[in-house]
C-alpha cells in the first residue's frame, strides 16, 4: 500500500496502444510505480478513428496485448466516443490518473472535469518519457518508411550502374 495506510492505491492509465512499443511499456511501468493496482483503459476503435487514425489492430487485440504486460493488473476497452470519458471512473475507482508524457490531454481541462463531477480526490500525474530513439508509434513508422525508401533508392542506384 503505497500511501503508507491500509488502502490500496489504484492507478488508471489510458492510451491507444496501437503498435505496442517500448514507450508504451515505459509509460505503464511509470504508472504502476505510482500505486498498487494498475488498470489500463485501451481506447475504443471509434475513439481512435475520431481522434487519431484508423487503428492498425482492433481494440480487443490491443487490450489483450496490454493485459499481457507485467505492470498491468487489469486492462479494459474504454467507452465509445458517444459516452463521456468520465463515465468509466466509477468502474475503476482510481486514486491517480497517470498521463503519458506525450499524450495531448490538457491537464487543466481534465482537472476541471474531474472537479465538476465530484472527483476532486483523484490525482493527475504526468509521467516521464523514455529517452530512447524509437519511443513512439509515429517515430517507429517514420523509421520503417525511411528504411524502405533508402532500400528502394539503393536498388534504383544499383540499377543505374
Amino acid at each position: 500500500m503505497k500511501n503508507g495506510g491500509d488502502l490500496m492505491v489504484r492507478v488508471m492509465a489510458v492510451g491507444v496502444f496501437d503498435l505496442l512499443h517500448a514507450g508504451h511499456l515505459h509509460y505503464l511501468e511509470q504508472a504502476k510505480a505510482l500505486g498498487d493496482h494498475l488498470t489500463v483503459v485501451v481506447a475504443h476503435d471509434e475513439t481512435v478513428r475520431m481522434r487519431k487514425h484508423e487503428p492498425v489492430t482492433s481494440q480487443d487485440l490491443r487490450c489483450r496485448m496490454v493485459a499481457g504486460l507485467k505492470p498491468v493488473d487489469h486492462a479494459m476497452v474504454g467507452n465509445p466516443p458517444s459516452v463521456p470519458m468520465y463515465d468509466i471512473l466509477p468502474v475503476i475507482e482510481p486514486n491517480i490518473i497517470a498521463l503519458g508524457y506525450d499524450q495531448e490531454h490538457a491537464e487543466t481541462a481534465i482537472r476541471a472535469g474531474l472537479d465538476e463531477r465530484g472527483y476532486e480526490h483523484i490525482e493527475l500525474v504526468r509521467v516521464e518519457g523514455l529517452t530512447e530513439d524509437l519511443d513512439g508509434t509515429r517515430k517507429i513508422i517514420d523509421k520503417i518508411l525511411s528504411l524502405q525508401w533508402a532500400q528502394k533508392r539503393q536498388h534504383e542506384i544499383q540499377g543505374d550502374e
